[in-house]
């Protein structure tokens, strides 16, 4: 059978398609391109929301369905198709190309009789659904008259049938019949079972029969196509009906048959059944509660909606007389179910009210008999059953529904009366009926599946006839047949997909519609009051799909064919895109495209275009679009900031990877070009040693007369020979012992052989013999007598110093040999390589390790030194985190406030977001401190902030002018590098005097390794030590003065060094100080160094100068470069010694932008000086800090071995034994005190003479290296040295020199180092014993007294530094002082030791680098640059 089916689709599809499918075929459709609301546009999409033209007629598609029907069939005939316009509206959705299907079904060993569940959508597995779209009531109307007649005629058939069934001694006949009415399926099906039989009625829907079906839905056009389709159906039906009336004459009265009816009701959407099972046993009637909800587990509801109240209550009175008359006819199909021997008959009745069910199953059992009746409900009837919403759209396609249903249901509770009365006592027979009325646009289907044993045919009378007897005598039972889970579960998880497809479907249809009518209702509005853009929806979302409209009538672009829209997001600043714009069929010339808005935007910003020069940008304002409920301008940029974060992180991933790709290829290079290298020595060895033993095999023999021999005279290696030897033929003729020590092959392995030989009695003479072992791989035994073992021997006999060389006759072949011994000399020399290179590594990555860690601890200790007035918590403030800031006014200008406020900012008060809102700061647990809660955004890298005591200002707390800053951590955005550069006459290791050269060296290297950039410019010295100057190159020559400057560069300590040499001999005179000019010189190098500046293009943050020397460079640049092209630069002076020079560092401090000294207590020392008092509101003390990588006893190649504060006793041992073997000194466990510095009366002489005296007094060693510039200072010392030498030779060395190797073993092998300064800006030597363990005596002045805290009395002033006492201190500048730190300093050396290495190890642990003087210089440039 073949339906044309015709679907509308948009006129501008003019194309169609035709399929032909049967019962496993699958309807396909073309997708439908016509007008929906959602969609994404990518750059230039050609795709619109609007097809062209949309409105006019339809163009169909044309469906093909095709079944087997069963083969006999009298005739086709087609009904007319009705003309006449199509309806407009929405109405129910019925049926089109429906199909009887038979199927037969042979079982060789039962039986089964199954009435499978049938639908319009779900007869097989595979099996989909047409859905159609009715659109007047004339098509609704005709539908269900053929339908009535159909159903009569139906029932009619199924009376006769009923009839002629008799009691067949081996026969059973099922009977399906399917009965269509508005789009459902009644089933009926029918197996017969020669052996045993089953009846299960499982439930059906209209909707799911099987997993696997699935819906397809379609529009009916016309109503000439729905008559075509239901006078085809109509046919089938008779054809089918006729074919059953003639199977069951056949069916005969059978021995051993059963009849059970199924009677199934169709109300409102609702089906009564009657079921009816006959067993042979016992009756047990079982009645179970029933639901107008839950029948089963994958139920679902058929829904109808009733328009008026009139249909309400015709519905329901039909529906009460329905059910008393099902009562009825159960009630007497009880009464004549008679008392056979093996036969029970078990009737199952539902009744159906208000949309529920109620049935009666009757189940046959040989054994005993049970009548269930399970509950049903009108949302649940069959696992897979589905919803089918109809709409009714009147009142009288209601009332012609209901009328036609009334009377189906009394013929057919009629002929359930009729069957039960005809069930007749017969042993082994049944008959099952099912009769499917089906209404408001379900389907009846009639399928006839009929088993056999051999055929599969159309049900005949030869088939039932042909049945073996021999399958009726079998034992008759009934089976239940379970279905299994998991098919269950997936048929529903199939079905529930289905249906929110289609609900969705009608969904995206009501949308589609409503915006239409929207978007057309905004178009008139624009267009009247002139206005040439707008978007659909009005409200710009995030994540969402607008559609923007342009009438380009208005446009600059009314002319162009061409319409594009070129835009991004955020004010330009997210996504770019262009997008074409299509014609739309909208009243003017309004043209449209589909835009995608990102959930990261809040303005979309635009401009149409012709796609080359011709624009409509809004009047160069752009057309801009808020977009609602989104980020804000603040949130977006943080949202850029974790996309940065994120792009970062991924590169670093990258960037590690790549250097870990770079390092494995260099250490492979490595290895193999230390392999070749080893290879190559190895060779070079082996012909050494080649060219040794040949020389050697020259001399060696098998014997020598009268003085050695061997036995046997043949022998190998490894083989054991008697080696004799003459006593009385030597030196050792006298000997009591005699010996022999042995190698061979020119003793490559040394002392191999060593034996003591005995007296032979059998030879003439005084001989001695050993019996000894031949090495392996020997060509030639080497070996001396001696009178005693190895260590022990004291008289020899080695041949007059040529040694015992006999010939191993037998040795293998040489060739072998000395490939054999070059392979083993690479073995060892590979061995030994990889050894020292883990060696190496190991050390390295230590190194490095504890390098960090002291980092790691020096900045906590640096944001704890201001704890008393202010910390954070975490004490690591982490960008993108809270943090809480707590703050003590107690310890500043805000004391007694009652009210301090927190004001804040980042990155140098220079963050996007600026200042943050004042905050009133809370009282804190802790009682002392209040607090305030901050938002660190992820662009941070350091937080600045000061406190207030009010809102709008008054008095605040802001250090002294330098702010509150602290270190913010993880942020995506670096501090940006400041450019530093200094302007020295020292610099160490290349052009050092004094501390100074350390500070520039050390404070450049620790802020470079801050990422900062510096340069130093330094005057070209002729006595410049260069071998520590790397790339030395000249650069250019500029002229100052009528003077030409030579400009040289190269790189020092990893510095970019500059310098200067100008033509004049300034600096060419074979020293750094001690020239009558030093002044003039050193002014004219200040000048010089600015011009070079200027005319090199340099544009410095920071120009740090130095002391006496570079000071004129603070007023000449404020005088003549500031205005002049190096506007950008602020001045830091740092006054090293104000000793000297203090007229020109008076004049520097009052220039400079920020002045500092080396030390806190030496700035308080000095702020009275007149240079210093009157700008001490930009006067800072800064302590110095000492080289770690200079000054490390881990690496120091100067020390016997290398230690750590882990190992600081063995250590400091070796040095100190060392030391004293070194300088002639009692290599001996006693206090050893150590002096390094230069003899000057600011260094305290005279104590330093006390010091010695008095640790001699205690048994103490003593040991000082310096030189004096004084020469009567330094006789003076001469004759000091010569005295203590002579009398304490053995505990007191004076090195009146200046020796750098030394200085580091006396600062290792040292107890104790001295520094009894009468002042001390900030002193380094205190700070280097440390870093080497050894324990500072120190006297309070100064940079000692901010380093140095006494084991006895500064505990708490250590502590306020996050530090443990270090060492030994003093106040008084006499003997006494020094007494008093010394006596106990040593008494605790004698009376202490284990506390004294643990001090030892406490203060080697403390951070005196860098690391801490460069936070604070950083913050001081900072602050400069305010």
């Amino acid at each position: 059978m073949e339906v044309a089916l015709q679907v509308h689709r948009p006129l501008s599809c003019s194309y169609s398609f035709r399929t032909v499918f049967n019962q496993r075929s699958h309807l396909k459709l073309q997708p439908f391109l016509g007008f929906f609301p959602h969609g994404r546009v990518t750059h230039f999409s050609k795709s619109s929301s609007w097809g062209k033209e949309c409105q006019g007629g339809g163009v169909s598609y044309r469906i093909i369905a095709s079944s087997d029907f069963p083969r006999r069939r009298s005739k086709k005939m087609s009904n007319a198709r009705p003309k006449g316009p199509a309806s407009k509206g929405l109405s129910p959705k019925t049926p089109v190309g429906t199909s009887t299907q038979k199927r037969d079904e042979i079982n060789n060993g039962e039986k089964e009789l199954s009435i499978a569940p049938t639908s319009s959508e779900h007869v097989s597995p595979n099996r989909k659904t047409v859905e159609t779209k009715v659109d007047t009531k004339e098509e609704w109307a005709v539908e269900h008259s053929r339908e009535d007649k159909s159903e009569k005629e139906i029932i009619s058939e199924t009376e006769e049938a009923n009839e002629l069934s008799s009691a067949n001694k081996s026969s059973a006949i099922a009977q399906k019949n399917q009965v269509v009415k508005n789009g459902t399926i009644a089933r009926v099906n029918e197996d017969i079972a020669n052996g045993e039989k089953e009846l299960s009625i499982a439930p059906t829907s209209n909707e799911h029969v099987s997993p696997n079906r699935k819906t397809v839905e379609t529009k009916v056009d016309t109503e000439e196509e729905w008559a075509v389709e239901h006078s085809q159906e109509d046919k089938s039906e008779k054809e089918i009906i006729s074919e059953t009336e003639e199977a069951n004459e056949f069916s005969s009265a059978n021995k051993s048959s059963a009849i059970a009816q199924k009677n199934q009701v169709v109300k409102n959407g609702t089906i009564a059944r009657v079921n009816e099972d006959i067993a042979n046993g016992e009756k047990e009637l079982s009645i179970a509660p029933t639901s107008s909800e839950h029948v089963s587990p994958n139920r679902k509801t058929v829904e109808t909606k009733v328009d008026t109240e009139e249909e309400w209550a015709v519905e329901h009175s039909q529906e009460d007389k329905s059910e008393k008359e099902i009562i009825s006819e159960i009630e007497e199909a009880n009464e004549l179910s008679s008392a056979n021997k093996s036969s029970a008959i078990a009737q199952k009745n539902q009744v159906v009210k208000n949309g529920t069910i109620a049935r009666v199953n009757e189940d046959i059992a040989n054994g005993e008999k049970e009548l269930s009746i399970a509950p049903t409900s009108s949302e649940h009837v069959s696992p897979n059953r589905k919803t089918i919403e109809t709409k009714v759209d009147t009142v009288e396609e209601w009332a012609v529904e209901h009328s036609q249903e009334d009377k189906s249901e009394k013929e057919i509770i009629s002929e359930t009366e009729e069957a039960n009365e005809l069930s007749s006592a017969n042993k082994s027979s049944a008959i099952a009926q099912k009769n499917q009325v089906v209404k408001n646009g379900t389907i009846a289907r009639v399928n006839e599946d009929i088993a056999e044993l051999q055929k599969i045919e159309t049900a005949s009378k030869s088939d039932i006839e042909n049945v073996p007897d021999k399958m009726v005598s079998e034992g008759r039972h009934l089976d239940i047949i379970e279905r299994d889970d998991t098919t269950r579960d997936k048929s529903t998880e199939t079905d529930e997909k289905i249906r929110e497809e289609a609900s969705l479907k009608l969904k995206l249809e009501i949308e589609a519609n409503l915006r239409k009518q929207k978007i057309e209702m905004l178009a008139e509005e624009n267009l009247s009051i002139g206005s040439k853009m707008f978007v659909f929806p009005q409200v710009v979302k995030p994540d969402q799909d607008i559609e923007v409209f342009l009438n380009r009538g208005l446009s600059t672009l009314n002319n162009e064919p061409d319409v594009l829209l070129m835009g991004a997001f955020n004010d330009w600043r997210w996504k770019s895109f262009t997008v074409r714009l299509k014609k739309t069929p909208l009243k003017g010339d309004w043209w449209s495209c589909l835009v995608h808005v990102p959930k990261e935007v809040y303005k979309m910003d635009f401009v149409f275009f012709n796609g080359q020069n011709v624009y409509d940008n809004n009047d160069e304002k752009d057309f801009c679009i808020n977009v609602e409920g989104g980020m804000d301008a603040f949130e977006f940029e943080d949202f850029l900031l974790e996309e940065k974060r994120k792009e970062l992180e991924k590169l670093a991933k990258e960037q590690a990877e790549r250097e870990r790709q770079a390092k494995e290829q260099r250490r492979i290079d490595a290895e193999k070009a230390a392999s070749e290298a080893n290879r190559a020595q190895a060779r070079e060895e082996v012909e050494r040693r080649r060219e040794a033993l040949k020389q050697l095999t020259k001399i060696a023999v098998r014997s020598v007369d009268n003085v050695w021999y061997i036995e046997p005279g043949e022998f190998k290696g490894e083989d054991s020979v008697r080696l004799y030897y003459n006593k009385n033929s030597g030196p050792l003729a006298h000997a009591k012992e005699l010996w022999i020590h042995g190698g061979h092959n020119n003793w490559k392995d040394g002392l191999f052989i060593v034996e003591r030989l005995v007296s032979s009695e059998e030879k003439d003479g005084d001989w001695w013999y050993a019996d000894v072992v031949v090495p392996d791989r020997a060509f030639v035994l080497d070996w001396v007598f001696a009178d005693g073992p190895p260590q022990k021997a004291i008289v020899y006999d080695n041949n007059h110093h040529q040694d015992f060389h006999a010939i191993v006759p037998k040795g293998i072949p040489e060739e072998l040999y000395w490939v054999e011994e070059e392979h083993q000399i690479y073995r060892k020399l590979q061995e030994e390589r990889r050894l020292r290179e883990e060696a190496i590594r190991a050390k390295a990555e230590r190194a490095a390790r504890m390098k960090a860690e002291t980092k790691e601890r020096t900045l906590k200790r640096f944001l704890l030194s201001q704890k008393h007035i202010v910390y954070t918590e975490p004490l690591n403030v982490r960008a993108g985190s809270a943090v809480k800031v707590f703050y003590n006014s107690a310890n500043t200008v805000l004391n007694g406030k009652p009210e301090v406020w927190f004001r804040g900012s980042f990155n140098r008060w220079t963050h996007r977001k600026g200042p943050l809102p004042p905050q009133k700061m809370l009282p804190s647990d802790n009682g002392t401190h209040v607090k305030s809660t901050v938002k660190v955004p992820l662009d941070a890298y350091v937080m600045d902030f000061v406190f207030s005591e009010k809102e709008d200002g008054g008095i605040f707390d802001n250090k002294n002018g330098m702010d509150y800053h602290i270190p913010v951590f993880g942020g995506i955005v670096k501090e940006p590098p400041m450019h530093i550069v200094h302007i020295s006459v020292e610099m160490a290791p290349i052009a050092k005097v004094g501390g100074l050269g350390d500070v520039v060296t050390s404070l450049s290297r620790a802020v470079q390794d801050l990422n900062h950039n510096v340069d130093i410019v330094l005057p070209k010295y002729d006595c410049l030590n260069l071998s520590n100057v790397k790339d030395f190159q000249y650069n250019r020559s500029y002229s100052w003065g009528g003077t030409e400057i030579k400009v040289w560069f190269g790189k020092v300590e990893g510095l970019s060094v500059y310098f200067l040499e100008p033509q004049n001999g300034f600096v060419s005179t074979g020293c750094i100080y001690g020239c009558r000019n030093d002044g003039e010189r050193f002014g004219f190098f200040c000048h010089a160094a600015l011009e070079f500046l200027l005319q090199s293009g340099f544009h410095p943050d920071i120009i740090h100068c130095h002391d006496w020397s570079t000071a004129p460079v603070a007023w000449l640049f404020k005088d003549h470069y500031m205005h002049y092209g190096l506007s950008k630069a602020r001045v830091v002076f740092t006054i090293h010694n104000l000793e000297f020079g203090a007229a020109l560092i008076a004049k520097a401090v009052a220039y400079s932008d920020k002045a500092t000294t080396v030390s806190h207590t030496y700035s308080k020392e000095v702020a009275g000086n007149p240079a210093v008092a009157p700008h001490l509101y930009k006067f800072h003390g800064i302590l110095n800090g000492i080289d770690p990588d200079i000054w490390d006893p881990y690496n120091d190649k100067f020390i016997p071995i290398s230690y750590t504060s882990d190992n600081v006793v063995e250590g400091k041992k070796a040095a100190k034994e060392a030391l004293q073997q070194k300088l002639g000194l009692k290599i001996s466990d006693l206090p050893l005190v150590g002096i390094i510095t230069r003899l000057t009366h600011q260094k305290g002489i005279h104590l330093i003479k006390h010091a010695i005296w008095r640790t001699l007094d205690r048994n103490g060693q003593v040991v000082l290296l310096g030189s004096a510039p004084d020469p009567r200072i330094q006789n003076d010392f001469v004759n000091l040295a010569n005295q203590l030498h002579s009398t304490h030779g053995d505990r007191a060395r004076l090195c009146l020199t200046y020796d750098e190797p030394l200085s580091h073993l006396i600062y290792a092998g040292a107890d104790f180092i001295l520094v009894p300064s009468i002042f001390e800006p900030c002193g380094l030597t205190q700070l280097t014993a440390m870093r080497y363990g050894s324990i500072p005596i120190v006297r309070k002045t100064g940079g000692l007294y901010d380093t140095v805290f006494d084991v006895d009395h500064d505990k708490e002033r250590a502590q306020a530094q996050g530090l443990e006492p270090n060492g030994f201190n003093f106040d008084g500048a006499d003997a006494g002082g020094v007494n008093y730190a010394l006596n106990r300093a040593i008494s605790a050396w004698y009376d202490g030791r284990d506390w004294f290495n643990s001090l030892c190890k406490t203060v080697m642990e403390q951070d005196w680098s860098w690391n801490r003087p460069a936070l604070d210089y950083m913050e001081l440039y900072h602050a400069a640059r305010k």
